[in-house]
Parts: structure tokens; C-alpha cells; sequence
């Protein structure tokens, strides 16, 4: 995660939607979590919140590797050749890291080098229509989503606020951030040479990567380094998309492929690197990085 300091905006938010609007931050997904939700009535942002952090809760107790009775968790310790069902929500998650696995050549592999087995030896259900949902291992792996599931539980945040009502948000979890309806940010974009070049961000989501951040959350388990490389590519990464979940995943294709392999996922699903050459960090305008006293210095 790059750091996301906050400097001063050389514009302010706008078209911000009328209603009141409410903004939370709590511990989740190993990090702060900031959810903002602009609706009719307070009491209609409130419970969007409610529900948006339910919604970032459920994901993480489906996902997290080691947690006992997780989907993650199951597929890990699950017979050889037997189907293990899973929530339609990891499927999700699943499908779109089979996806990017291909697009890139076996690199993008969310399987551990703990155990031999990689992502290609896991078999998905084939079909998100399909009354269950299931995989089977082919061999032991290590599966750990943890660099695509915090981008998926900000989406099911963001579901959350618009299903309760809400006509505009934003949802900011260790960085990453996700924006909907009228609203529009500034993100600074810092590079070596202590310029900034502004990336307007609305309707979309931001996620960023560095390998060099010192104080990342120890529950971060590293980058996914397999078929075909022997290290980064790039030591930061920033990617812009139309959801969190494929921001998030990108930001690892960047970094761990050449431009040329790199290009044709994000191509694919319709993102673009916003990553210079340069950059050494990207930091963000004021939009939910005003984080309490006792907030980690990661997301300071």
C-alpha cells in the first residue's frame, strides 16, 4: 500500500449531491476502514453504514485464510479431488483472479509458493448462475486472497450504501478507494521530484501499491510471485477502475509483469495504469484520509 498522506487539494470535492451526509472509520480488513454515506435523512446514512460495514465484515470472515470455517480456509485444508462448496462471493473473487491468471501468463497467482500448488490446479464451478457453488484442489496450495479481497469487500460496501438508499459515498480501506454519484475528488499523484500531477476520481475506484512501504499492517502476506518472474517489475503501482476488486487486483499485475504483460489485463477490463515511471508515492487529497489520534501510521 502506498502511503496516503494528506496534502492539500488544488480543488475542492464537487458536484456533491444535497442531503446529510455521515462518515465512520473503524478497524477492519487488518486496517482502517472509512466509509462515507450521503442520503435523504441522517438516519438513513446511518444505516447504510451499519449495513456497509456488515458488509466488509462478511467478506472478511468468508476470505481470511486462517480463520476457522472460512471458504479460504476450507479450500486449503480440503480432501484432493472433492468438491469444497463456497459463498457466491468468493466464486466472484475466484473467477476474476482465473481470469487475470490467464491474462497473464500464470504471474498473477494468489496461491502461496508455501505449498507446490498454484491456481491452475484449482477447478471453479463453472457458472455464477449455478445454484452451488463449488472447487476442488488438483493439489496442496496455499490459496490467500488478501490482495484482491479488500477491493471486492469495498464493493460490497459501496452495494450496501446504495441498496440502503444512499445517492452518494466514497469507501477508503487502507488507502484503496472507491467513489459513487455526484461526487468528485482530487488525488495527488507525488513523484521524486516533489511534483504532483492531480487525477480527478468520481464514479470509480483508486487502488495503489508499494513494495517499499515499511509500515504495511502485518496482516498483509506479501505479493504473489510465480510462473515466470523472479521478482518486481515495478516498485509502486496505481490503477484506476470501474470497481475496487479489479483496481485492487491490478495494482499486483503491475507491479509483478512487464508493461507489455501488464497491458492486456488491465485492457481487458476496461482500467488504466496510472503508475509513472517515477512515482514514488501517491498521496491523496482530503477524502476520508483524516484519520483520528491513534490512527496507524500507514494510513496517517
Amino acid at each position: 500500500m502506498l502511503s496516503a498522506e494528506s496534502v492539500p487539494s488544488p480543488a475542492r470535492p464537487c458536484g456533491a449531491a444535497s442531503g446529510r451526509s455521515l462518515r465512520r472509520l473503524r478497524v477492519a480488513l487488518g486496517t482502517w476502514v472509512a466509509i462515507e454515506a450521503t442520503a435523504e435523512s441522517e438516519a438513513t446514512a446511518a444505516c447504510a453504514i451499519e449495513a456497509a460495514f456488515a458488509a466488509v465484515s462478511e467478506v472478511e470472515r468468508r476470505m481470511h485464510p486462517e480463520r476457522e470455517g472460512s471458504d479460504t480456509a476450507r479450500i486449503n485444508s480440503a480432501p484432493l479431488h472433492v468438491q469444497t462448496r463456497i459463498h457466491a462471493s468468493t466464486w466472484e473473487v475466484l473467477s476474476l483472479a482465473q481470469r487475470l491468471n490467464g491474462l497473464t501468463d500464470g504471474v498473477f497467482d494468489p496461491c502461496l509458493p508455501l505449498r507446490p500448488g498454484r491456481l491452475s490446479d484449482l477447478e471453479l464451478s463453472g457458472t455464477s448462475r449455478a445454484l452451488e457453488r463449488w472447487v476442488v484442489r488438483r493439489a496442496p496450495l496455499a490459496l490467500d486472497l488478501g490482495g484482491i479481497a479488500k477491493g471486492y469487500a469495498i464493493d460490497c460496501a459501496i452495494a450496501a450504501l446504495r441498496a440502503a438508499g444512499c445517492n452518494v459515498g466514497a469507501v477508503n480501506a487502507g488507502g484503496d478507494l472507491r467513489l459513487f454519484g455526484a461526487r468528485r475528488e482530487t488525488i495527488l499523484v507525488r513523484y521524486r521530484d516533489h511534483g504532483y500531477q492531480p487525477l480527478a476520481l468520481q464514479n470509480a475506484a483508486l487502488a495503489v501499491s508499494d513494495l517499499d512501504e515499511p509500515r504495511r499492517p502485518p496482516g498483509h502476506r506479501g505479493y504473489y510471485v510465480r510462473t515466470g518472474v523472479a521478482g518486481a517489475w515495478r516498485r509502486y503501482a496505481a490503477v484506476l477502475a470501474p470497481d475496487a476488486m479489479i483496481a485492487d487486483a491490478l495494482t499486483k499485475c503491475v507491479l509483478l509483469c512487464s508493461e507489455e504483460r501488464a497491458g492486456r489485463p488491465v485492457a481487458a477490463v476496461g482500467a488504466r495504469d496510472v503508475t509513472d515511471a517515477r512515482a514514488a508515492r501517491i498521496a491523496k487529497a482530503r477524502c476520508l484520509t483524516e484519520h483520528p489520534a491513534g490512527a496507524p501510521p500507514e494510513n496517517q
